[in-house]
């Protein structure tokens, strides 16, 4: 699958501080990818509809991780998904008439489009689940022999494949529920614990077998089916980057089921091996409500940059907040994000601003700290108040090097 073309990302004295991020498993800060590399996945979008704010918050968060690792000498390597086939996919395309793949090209294409003008760097590694069938095939027969999955007779022929997860005695270490809540989260994010039949209501779906009207593939040992949703991530996960690779990321909406039943999948696999940490964002809300496709109270970021907003502003206003808080988007947050862009841009367009040596250094260690973007952009702003005030010392460099920071750093091209 093809990615989007990758920013440039400009060189900056010295090296970054090593990144702590918090563990939603642990509950602590730590630094999740000690050594010379550092290993990324984040679960990519469902291609039914358009990025929304909720999509771009999660993306551009990871960007900045990504790059804080660049930027403290570490080989990143960045893997990504998007699930052109699944439920909900298969419900829109039946609902607008429109072939399913048909709309997952097209809204796949939005999406790098989005992702582009926001100045998030594309991943290393980006699979679509339709080509990866094969690989998800050979991973549900692996886990049928190892007695980690079983067959339950499917209603229109043919079977569907569960994890066992009582195989897996560390399922549950992720997201860290009780079985009520796991319970009422599986039946609200796309699991079946009423199916009857399974070993244990949140067994998870690894092989869905033909029904009507449904896309399938031929796969040996197994019929003709298409793949459970965790297990895909899995694969792609495992393929890309190999296991246990640093960090597993996404929106905190996916740390149960989603993550819990790939992190096991995983471990059932390679023995062991999963995810050295899961970091989660949180939600964004709009108008009082969590931003969702299903209620429909989306900020498209397309629309915004149709409507003549200036890409930066739009990360500007997503960085203005720490990424693992909820928030609400506001024309508010807007406002201030872009009257922000233009205040640095005058302060950056001058002959000379104060030393940004300690601005280099704050906004690395801001990063460094759980990805702190609120204080890294607070640094900024003194910076440029002081350049603007005038009345100190000016370093003739020192705008350039400020430049160079945020872009490096927060991503944001001046």
């Amino acid at each position: 699958m093809l990615t989007w073309p990758a920013p440039q990302i400009p060189r900056l004295p010295g090296t970054g501080e090593p990144v702590r991020v918090l563990d939603t498993s642990s509950g602590e800060v730590l630094v999740a990818a000690p050594g010379p590399t550092a290993r990324l996945y984040v679960c990519g979008i469902t291609p039914y509809d358009a990025t929304h704010l909720g999509h771009a918050a999660t993306y551009v968060a990871f960007d900045v991780l990504a790059r804080a690792w660049r930027d403290a000498g570490q080989d990143v390597t960045y893997a990504s998904n998007v699930t052109d086939v699944d439920d909900p996919l298969l419900e829109r395309a039946t609902a607008t008439g429109v072939d399913w793949r048909e709309l997952a090209a097209q809204q796949t294409a939005l999406y790098a489009s989005d992702m582009a003008a926001l100045g998030v760097v594309p991943p290393d590694v980006y699979r679509g689940v339709v080509e990866s069938v094969p690989q998800v095939v050979d991973a549900v027969r692996r886990l049928l022999e190892r007695g980690a999955a079983y067959r339950l007779p499917a209603p229109d022929g043919g079977d569907d494949v569960y994890a066992d997860l009582a195989a897996d005695t560390a399922f549950g270490d992720v997201a860290r529920l009780d079985t009520a809540t796991m319970l009422a989260l599986s039946a609200e994010r796309g699991g079946d614990p009423d199916r009857p039949g399974k070993r244990s209501p949140l067994d998870p779906l690894l092989w869905r077998a033909e029904r009507p009207g449904e896309p399938a593939w031929d796969a040996p040992g197994l019929g003709r089916g298409r793949p459970g949703w965790h297990v895909e991530c899995a694969v792609i996960a495992g393929d890309g980057l190999g296991v246990p690779y640093d960090v597993q990321g996404g929106g905190s909406d996916l740390a149960f089921p989603h993550h819990e039943c790939s992190a096991s999948h995983l471990r059932l696999l390679d023995d062991g091996a999963a995810v050295r940490a899961h970091v989660h964002t949180g939600m964004v809300g709009y108008e009082g409500h969590k931003m969702s496709k299903s209620r429909g109270n989306l900020v498209l970021v397309s629309r915004l940059l149709a409507d003549g907003v200036e890409p930066m502003a739009v990360r500007l206003a997503v960085l203005a907040h720490r990424y693992r808080d909820d928030w609400e988007w506001t024309d508010a947050g807007l406002t201030a994000a872009q009257e922000r862009i233009v205040t640095w841009r005058r302060a950056l367009s001058g002959n000379g601003g104060p030393d940004a040596a300690p601005v280099l250094a704050a906004v690395r260690s801001a990063v460094a700290d759980d990805l702190d973007t609120p204080r890294a952009l607070a640094v900024v702003d003194a910076w440029a108040a002081d350049a603007l005030a005038g009345g100190v010392p000016f370093d003739e460099g020192a705008p350039g090097v400020v430049a160079r920071t945020v872009d490096a750093l927060l991503g944001v091209r001046m």
